[in-house]
């Protein structure tokens, strides 16, 4: 039985470097289903949505158990090989293989010959290579139709193999969710789905000469679980409406898993998107509520939004003495953790900073459905180039104390990232408090009852059409083990509120920002 390549140092460099690098840039990384990827010696395609530019394929190479998968061998676009920058570097140095795209060709043609015969060759070595069926990034939401170069891989292996009738390759499909993919401090889902097994004895069908329609089938299979796990919209209103239906449904907050926040939501989006799916053929007024709850929802989310405030502050009203009493508990909690951050935000700033000009000279390059997807690895690169130099130069600074302070000036630089991101969530609540003050009385009241009619509606929609949980906080409560925002229990939830490792956060949608990130791009068509 093949072992697979052994690891390259760089590749394995590389691994560690952005494991590092994305566990700063990202709050939480969850990966479910881990113990699914093949083990190393069995030929794998793993393939995966593709919404994030380089940053999905490095999230896959950290993402991947190493006890299982030594190595990822990567692909990309031919057109970043061969330039003299720290990106293309780095994607030739972990064994990347190019793959040309008729849209970067002068004459509209890509032969790509050689690169599938190194991809065969290392499959057949018993290697795990990274492919995305949808053949570009992409800044909508819309999983584009997926190319069926991975079926046609899989059938030119298995005919490549005839001989040994139990020769064995598997497609390992994944979904990846970023709650909001380019911003600092956000979180991450990735799901990786059972795999899909292909051996010449039991897929005749795909033994060249091989029938079109075998291949477009199983891409249609690659289709169909890459979406189950992730989110598919025909735009971005649509998924803010899911969220806030999933919100409304099962207030928990991270007290939910993130892999269920996102399989609820998705549930509501599938709804909204087909309902005639989800309902009795011929019930057009059972559609049109349906429609009309979708833009009740936008209409509530939009208000929410112009006051600046989250819908649990319409669920659960708090008095006039309450409020101010907690708008002063959070101010005074924010300025002190502001005062012990301030010393080390003297060595973010530099890096703060190169990302957001590196960034914003990088949009000025074109429209935002051709850059967008890039943002977050322009952040993680330069963030990480940035990085390096502020540690040098401080570790260089301290002198005779260098072999110590290489160990503190990067534990030092994380304790003040975990301080400074208290102090804002921290200031963002008084911000919130201040605004709900502001609203008034007469005003939430009306609000109030809207969200109860709401969440009558969608109460109705979970259970009696997506049948999801009866009772969503029994049973979510006790789902999602320690991949939690949040965990059960007093003690244990305040002594998770000073965490070196993450900090408790109390929304999926939370990031860096001093307010609550709900809000999408406006649709580009």
């Amino acid at each position: 039985m093949p072992q697979g390549t052994s690891t390259p140092w760089s590749y394995a460099l590389i691994r560690l470097l952005f494991r590092f690098v994305l566990k700063i840039f990202y709050g939480s990384i969850v990966i479910e289903n881990g113990h699914l990827v093949p083990e190393n010696g069995r030929p794998c395609i793993v393939c995966a949505n593709h919404s994030n530019s380089l940053t999905d394929a490095l999230l896959l190479v950290t993402s991947l158990p190493v006890r299982r998968r030594n190595m990822l061998r990567l692909t990309a676009k031919a057109t970043q090989f061969g330039h003299r920058t720290f990106t293309s570097w780095l994607i030739e140095s972990a064994g990347t293989i190019p793959i040309k795209r008729r849209k970067d060709s002068v004459d509209g043609n890509a032969d790509n010959t050689e690169a599938m015969q190194y991809l065969m060759q290392a499959l057949e070595l018993g290697d795990a290579v990274c492919l995305f069926p949808e053949g570009m990034s992409r800044f909508h939401p819309t999983i584009a139709p997926l190319k069926t170069g991975v079926a046609r891989l899989v059938s030119d292996v298995l005919s490549r193999n005839r001989d040994d009738p139990n020769f064995e390759i598997s497609v390992l499909t994944c979904s990846i969710t970023y709650m909001h993919r380019q911003h600092f401090r956000s979180d991450v889902l990735v799901t990786f789905h059972e795999p899909l097994t292909f051996t010449p004895k039991n897929n005749p069908e795909l033994l060249t000469p091989t029938d079109f329609a075998s291949i477009r089938g199983i891409t249609a299979q690659f289709h169909d679980r890459i979406s189950s796990g992730t989110y598919d919209a025909p735009s971005w209103e649509y998924i803010r409406s899911a969220k806030l239906a999933s919100r409304i449904y099962a207030p928990l907050g991270t007290m939910m898993s993130l892999g269920d926040f996102v399989r609820s939501s998705r549930s509501f989006l599938e709804v909204f998107k087909v309902p005639q799916d989800y309902l009795p053929e011929g019930d057009e007024v059972g559609v049109r509520e349906v429609q009309q709850l979708r833009e009740d929802l936008k209409q509530y989310q939009d208000q929410l939004s112009k006051w600046g405030i989250k819908d649990d502050r319409i669920r659960r009203p708090l008095s006039r003495k309450n409020i101010i009493r907690r708008m002063v508990l959070r101010l005074v909690w924010s300025l002190c953790l502001f005062s012990l951050s301030l010393a080390g935000l003297l060595l973010w700033i530099p890096i703060f900073a190169t990302t957001f000009y590196a960034v914003r000279n990088f949009k000025k390059t074109g429209p935002i459905f051709d850059t967008w997807d890039e943002i977050a690895q322009y952040k993680l690169i330069y963030g990480l180039m940035s990085g390096i130099c502020v540690w040098l130069f401080a570790v260089i600074l301290s002198g005779p104390f260098a072999v110590v302070s290489v160990f503190l000036v990067p534990a030092f630089m994380w304790m003040t990232l975990r301080w400074f991101e208290d102090a804002v969530a921290a200031f963002r609540a008084f911000t919130a408090l201040y605004r709900l003050l502001c609203v008034g009385k007469p005003e939430l009241k009306r609000m109030n009852e809207v969200r109860k009619d709401l969440h009558a509606k969608v109460m109705n929609l979970a259970v009696g059409r997506l049948n999801l949980p009866e009772d969503p906080e029994a049973y979510y409560i006790n789902a999602g083990g320690r991949e939690k925002g949040r965990v059960r229990g007093r003690w244990d939830s305040k002594a998770r509120y000073f965490s070196i490792k993450r900090r408790r956060k109390r929304d999926w949608n939370e990031t860096l920002r001093l307010y609550d990130k709900v809000d999408y791009p406006e649709d580009i068509e």
